[in-house]
């Protein structure tokens, strides 16, 4: 039992080190699960194995995710202690996959669990990529994602995403373990043991290769594919002002809306200064109101006073606000182009995926008891899915984008469903503040710089703490304003080359392709072995 404490805790903090996505804490994402598989080998039956997969995913939320506990405390007010205690049970919740992946492990293994087979290792692996597909994860994050930091290697996302990485690390990491075994099994002489190591070691060495391979090939191709003059210059705007409701609640609601309004100004000025400005970003629900439809004439003011500075700046703006119809309120991202005789040229998108509870609660839990406990409980309407809207640029030219907000950004599917109806641009919104501290800023940005991977458009992203940036085709980050810091950038957006993606053709595709095939093989090996 100590063993596998030690061997679960060393994979945890290796984890927690490589989901960093910085050089060279990146490299341990290859083989830091291999002290966790092997205390896994060790389980003799399937509650064991599964019991070694829950106390991982204990141990892999806490290591990784402990941000997400000050969050839910600074959100909802419950005592830190309280929070971290509901991360520690929710952890198979926020992990399915840990425990799907110990299972199938072990009845892949069939009674000899300590020496998997490599048809064993692959079909636990796919199972473990389409169990994040079936099981969809709430921050919407894998471990393949850490391997953004590798300018080359996270090019094949354009071919399977996320998944189709995750699936590579666990493969060379199955590769570690077995290298490891041969060089410490006793049996035979040092020649016997490096011998028995040169097939996990061609293997792992094939998937490194292939995948760096096929990076530098396809960076050369987009190369000379994006062209050199950019699609346009945006400017983004990062004010760093969170905690909207309290600012309301010590200043009056419109004057806190008329101070974020003056913050987001001053900062536009900066970003056009620059020069060459060809549209404007700010964050999600900067504008905390009704946009265009006013529920009073405080509101209706500040709506002018939007629209006479896109008028006076001449350049489109693109924000966040809320938006109401018969069926509720929705969190809205706004179109404004400078309009003509003072009248409003706006469109609205409304938020698809709805943040569970802090944004929308489902219909079987909502009433008016459950709200009085929890008062932080989301009331926000879904949008209809993926738009692409248009906006005039100033010299005149039509340019299609696909907006987001916030947790439209952890799926591909919006992405690659716009992208497909013609946009030529992504635009996303955020409010980030509610990740308090730690590395939820940083996943969220590399989560959302994974759609301009899928779908090889750019992306301009606002969020009003950090982290805002324009990300390039290859997932470049061309410009970016950190954590708390405010800042103005004005930066060139570059244009989409001219190929296509396999996940622009297929959609996301790996994970129920993963699952399938998982399961088929794992049959096969069962059926194999009673035979």
């Amino acid at each position: 039992m100590t063993i596998t404490l030690a061997a679960t805790a060393a994979s945890a903090l290796a984890f927690a080190l490589y989901t960093r996505v910085v050089w060279p804490f990146v490299l341990l994402g290859w083989v830091g699960l291999a002290p966790w598989l092997a205390a896994l080998g060790g389980a003799r039956t399937l509650r064991g194995a599964l019991a070694i997969g829950w106390l991982f995913s204990v141990a892999f939320v806490l290591a990784v995710f402990s941000w997400f506990a000050t969050g839910i405390a600074a959100y909802t007010g419950i005592p830190l202690p309280i929070a971290f205690a509901l991360l520690v049970l929710g952890a198979p919740l926020l992990q399915p996959q840990l425990l799907v992946y110990a299972g199938a492990r072990f009845l892949a293994a069939g009674r000899r669990p300590g020496a998997v087979t490599p048809a064993a290792a692959l079909a636990a692996a796919l199972l473990y990529v389409g169990a994040e597909w079936a099981l969809p994860k709430l921050l919407g994050d894998s471990i393949g994602h850490g391997l953004f930091a590798s300018p080359r290697i996270r090019q094949a996302a354009d071919l399977a995403g996320a998944p189709g990485l995750t699936l590579a690390l666990l493969l060379v990491n199955e590769c570690a373990l077995a290298m490891g075994q041969s060089l410490a099994s006793a049996p035979g002489s040092l020649r016997a043991r490096l011998a028995r190591l040169r097939a996990p070691a061609a293997c792992a060495a094939a998937i490194l290769l292939a995948l760096t391979g096929y990076g530098t090939l396809r960076l050369a191709q987009l190369a000379g594919q994006i062209p050199a003059r950019p699609l346009l210059t945006a400017g983004v705007v990062q004010a760093d002002i969170s905690r909207y409701g309290e600012l309301a609640r010590e200043l009056g609601t419109y004057d806190a809306a008329q101070g974020i309004l003056a913050a987001h100004f001053d900062l536009s000025r900066q970003a056009l200064a620059q020069g060459g400005v060809d549209l404007l970003v700010w964050a999600e629900t900067v504008y905390p109101a009704t946009f265009g439809t006013p529920k009073t004439d405080a509101g209706a003011s500040l709506d002018r006073e939007i629209a006479a500075f896109v008028a006076d700046s001449r350049v489109p703006l693109v924000f966040g606000a809320y938006d109401v119809d018969a069926k509720g309120e929705f969190n809205a991202a706004v179109f404004l182009e400078p309009g003509r005789g003072g009248r409003f040229e706006f469109e609205t998108y409304r938020k698809s995926w709805l943040f569970p509870l802090t944004e929308r609660v489902p219909r079987w839990l909502d009433g008016e008891r459950v709200r009085g406990w929890l008062p932080w409980l989301g009331t926000w309407q879904p949008g209809s899915g993926a738009q692409v809207l248009p906006l005039t640029l100033p010299d005149g030219r039509r340019l299609e984008i696909a907006p987001l907000i916030c947790y439209d950004a952890t799926t591909p599917g919006l992405a690659i469903a716009a992208v497909r109806a013609g946009a030529e641009l992504l635009v996303t919104l955020s409010n980030d503040a509610w990740f308090a501290s730690g590395e939820g800023p940083h996943l969220h940005l590399v989560v959302s710089a994974f759609r301009s991977l899928e779908t090889r458009r750019s992306q301009v992203r606002a969020t009003n703490t950090g982290i805002s940036a324009v990300i390039s085709p290859t997932g470049e980050l061309l410009a970016a304003a950190g954590v708390h810091e405010r800042a103005a950038i004005a930066a060139g957006v570059p244009a989409a080359p001219a190929s296509g993606t396999l996940m622009l053709a297929w959609g996301d595709w790996f994970g129920p392709f993963a699952l399938g095939v998982g399961l088929v093989l794992l049959g096969a090996i069962r059926w194999m072995r009673t035979k």
